[in-house]
């Protein structure tokens, strides 16, 4: 009887000393963080955390985010330095991603979901006009066809920013009016995608056509989260009878169709620090994994920079506190798949 309650005590002990070394040992760790800190940033620091709203829940959170903070200023600083030695075509700046690591962007907010097969159809297939001639430049925010940045938050719904920002420009063209369409109403309604779990936009266009169109960010507005459908006929802004696909590989086709169609929507690699801190200039990096489209974004136009061609691109989880964040993307470096609408409302998925 004695040994067992020996026993039974000796375990409880054993319990309390696991339970107190789980809590000394993150504790020590972030100690140990904290001291690494550079205290000369401190005023940055809090100037960043005012300028995003950033607000964490103690030291315990706040620490290890002002660690990865001052990683990603390191990384921007010294890349910037390498810019102006000419090492670079674009140069960084510190947004509001600035806590998150690149993973975590990445798991948080790209929900591009490209399948894994995609096989084409004569009856889908994008037959250019080859006769006219295409503009050797064309920038559709001039011309009205670009709605304002909104911020995606921590949502993989850039599939349904994409798609709705292909429909707005399409809409611009055939109506001459602006209108904000709704990516909460595909968030929602898209059974075929996974909500903020991340989507495709192929599939979001053929909600649109079989549901025979989708509500306004009026009057479905936007809450960057998973909810129940509620799409509403008498709120509907715009429809689309189909789709097509342009053949892969095939650039001047692609040019074309950006030229004649307008804004389309674009898939690609966005895992990179470079690109989550992209601030101006002709992006490239050489690390770019064309097996690894994982973000969906809006191409609104082409042109060229010192005699580099390159894609007009219009990002969606750009910070509200931030410019127009557009970058611009070498010509021939980057796998893309487009979405757009013709002059009969058809929308296409245009693959490169």
């Amino acid at each position: 009887m004695k040994m067992a309650k020996y026993l039974h005590n000796r375990n409880q002990l054993m319990r309390s000393l696991v339970l107190l070394l789980a809590t000394v040992l993150p504790v020590a760790n972030v100690v140990a963080m904290e001291s690494s800190l550079d205290q000369m940033l401190d005023s940055q620091w809090e100037l960043w955390k005012k300028i995003h709203r950033k607000d964490y829940n103690g030291k315990m959170e706040e620490i290890p985010r002002r660690v990865i903070w001052e990683k990603n200023l390191k990384y921007i600083n010294t890349h910037n330095l390498e810019f102006s030695l000419g090492r670079h075509t674009f140069e960084l700046a510190m947004n509001h991603l600035g806590d998150m690591t690149s993973e975590e962007v990445v798991q948080k907010m790209m929900g591009l979901k490209v399948p894994p097969s995609r096989t084409q159809n004569n009856e889908t297939l994008y037959v250019p006009d080859w006769e006219k001639r295409v503009p050797d430049s064309i920038d559709y925010r001039k011309k009205g066809y670009v709605t304002p940045v909104k911020n995606q938050g921590q949502c993989g719904s850039c599939w349904a920013f994409s798609s709705v920002g292909a429909l707005e420009g399409q809409l611009k063209k055939k109506t001459g009016k602006v209108l904000n369409l709704s990516p909460q109403n595909l968030v929602d309604c898209v059974t075929s995608n996974s909500g903020c779990g991340g989507g495709y936009m192929t599939n979001a266009f053929e909600y649109v056509k079989d549901n025979r169109g989708i509500d306004s960010d009026v009057s479905y507005p936007y809450i960057g989260q998973d909810e129940s459908c509620m799409y509403n006929p008498t709120g509907k802004a715009a429809k689309c009878r189909g789709f097509r696909e342009i053949p892969e590989g095939n650039e001047r086709a692609l040019k074309r169709a950006v030229a004649r169609i307008g804004p389309v929507s674009v898939g690609i690699d966005a895992s990179l620090s470079s690109f989550q801190f992209y601030s101006r200039g002709v992006y490239y990096d050489e690390n770019c994994n064309a097996g690894n489209i994982n973000h969906a974004v809006l191409a609104v136009g082409y042109g060229s920079q010192k005699g580099t061609k390159h894609w007009i691109v219009k990002n969606r989880y750009c910070s509200i506190y931030l410019p127009f964040y557009l970058i611009k993307y070498l010509l021939g470096h980057q796998t893309l798949y487009f979405g757009v609408g013709n002059r009969r409302k058809t929308l296409m998925q245009l693959t490169l």
